[in-house]
Formats: structure tokens, sequence, C-alpha cells
């Protein structure tokens, strides 16, 4: 597997959020963590029926007129070691619910991956293949896909926006290839083609899994931008680019200077959300 990587007045400046983020990191507890960073820009904590698992949820929604942004987390603690899965893959460091904090629209919501946050007494169906070998299978789709038709229904008619980190950028283009209501598909870091990661890192094949690259020209008249930190050695940015080579010219890769796959990618959302996905861009920009 690839090695773990970390896995209304609301509108406050980006500098501001980054500076509450770096001083809430100092929690012990992921959920108190995750839900100290939450309660500083009013996303609530829900838990949503997404069979067969239950999802936690983080969610302001202030306006049913206007479109709606929802994030997917990355994998989180997959593993503890290179050859030792994660007892519990909720990540110490939420990377994927750090760039919905920063993000100052009125309609946010932000999805951890299965098993994350939610207590495994209310998963029975969680176990150690949904966080290892079968992150990215089917009934995992289904379940992101189905949280996402929850929310969806706040906003009747309004445009959906998808953004996925690490992991979650996988999840959330192959949610995007279901359906028919994705207007903007984002990726910050995302593994867009986890054979060839795997491939790269000289770890085990994922066969139960699903893998975005199969799916990238299912999603080509989807306006995207798939971001890659410059030293990234996790998903390194030839994976973005090459899955916007498939995808065709409604996609972009953006390489970032100085940012690695973990680093502070929420200090810099603010300013990379105002690049909007188009079909009109050069494929592949610095």
């Amino acid at each position: 597997m690839v090695p773990r990587a970390r896995g209304s007045g609301l509108a406050l400046p980006g500098m501001l959020i980054w500076m509450l983020l770096t001083v809430l990191t100092g929690c012990a507890d992921p959920n108190t963590h995750a839900n100290s960073m939450a309660q500083t820009v009013g996303l609530r904590r829900e838990l949503v029926n997404a069979d067969p698992f239950v999802l936690t949820a983080f969610v302001r929604i202030t306006r049913a007129d206007l479109p709606l942004t929802i994030y997917i987390e990355g994998d989180g603690l997959a593993w503890r070691s290179r050859n030792q899965p994660s007892a519990d893959p909720t990540p110490h460091q939420a990377l994927g619910l750090a760039l919905a904090v920063a993000d100052p629209g009125p309609n946010v919501v932000y999805l951890a991956r299965p098993c994350q946050f939610t207590p495994m007494a209310l998963n029975p169906r969680c176990d150690v293949s949904y966080w290892t070998n079968k992150r990215y299978a089917a009934e995992v789709v289904t379940a992101m896909n189905q949280a996402v038709t929850h929310y969806a229904a706040s906003v009747p008619g309004q445009e959906i926006s998808l953004v996925g980190y690490s992991g979650g950028g996988a999840l959330a283009v192959l949610v995007a290839a279901r359906r028919h209501d994705v207007a903007r598909l984002r990726t910050v870091a995302g593994n867009l083609d986890q054979a060839a990661v795997n491939r790269l890192h000289e770890v085990s094949p994922m066969p139960d899994s699903l893998n975005a690259m199969d799916v990238a020209l299912r999603v080509a008249s989807i306006p995207q931008i798939h971001f890659s930190g410059a030293d990234d050695t996790v998903v390194p940015p030839v994976i973005a680019q090459s899955f916007v080579a498939v995808a065709g010219p409604c996609a972009q890769a953006r390489i970032v200077p100085g940012m690695s796959h973990d680093s502070h990618w929420e200090r810099l959302w603010p300013s990379l959300l105002t690049i909007m996905p188009n079909c009109s861009s050069r494929k592949i920009q610095p």
C-alpha cells in the first residue's frame, strides 16, 4: 500500500484560518481536534447513513439557492508502518477537513471516509480491509455517492463541486463518474492512479479497489483542476499529469511550488479556490 500521509461572518481571512488551525493541531484526540477545527467556522458534526457504512460529516449549509462544495478526506491513518495496518484509520491531522474549514463559501460539506471518526460500534461492516486494500472498493464509492446525494438534496437544482484530498481525490473522481450533477471537480495531491502509485512505491496492488484513472474519460466533460505539490514524493505530479492527458481539455494539472503531500495546503486553499476549472485552458500548466 501507499505509505500513509496525512492521510453570516464565516468568511475568515486565509491567514487567520491557518493560525487557528495551527493552534488547534495541539489537540491530542483526533475527534476533539476535528470538532474544534469545524466549530471555528460553523461546521456542525453529523452522521449520515450510507449503506453499508455510517459516515461522519461536518456541514454548513446556509443558502439553499447557492452551489454546494463537498470535500472528501484522504486515506487517514491507514498504516502504522509499511507492513502494519492501523487499528483505526481516523486521521490525526485531517487535511481534507482543513481544506473545508478554509473554504469561505456558504454551503460546505466535509465527508470523512468509511470508518474514520465514526465509532466502530456504529459501523459493524468496518474492518481493516476498508482502509487498506479495499479503500476504493465499489461499495465504498457507492456509500460516498449516497452521502453526496443526501447533501445535494439540501440545495435542489444547484451546482455541486467535489474536492478530494489524496485518496479522497480518487473517490471524488470515482463518484463524479457516477453522477450527472457535478459541475466542478478539484483534487489536492490526488491519488488519481492507484495502480501507478503502488508500483512507484513497490507495494502490493489493490485488485479489490477501483482506479480513478480507469474512469478518466467518463469525467472528461467536467471542468476540473488537479493540484500537485512540486515536492510531493507520495503522489508525485506526474500522476495528475498522466490523468489529465487522458481526461482531455476540460482537465488541468497545476503544480504548486514548495508543497509536499502533507504540507499546509489549507494556507493556500482560499487562493487556489479562485482558480476556476474550465474547458478552455491548456491541460497542463505550471
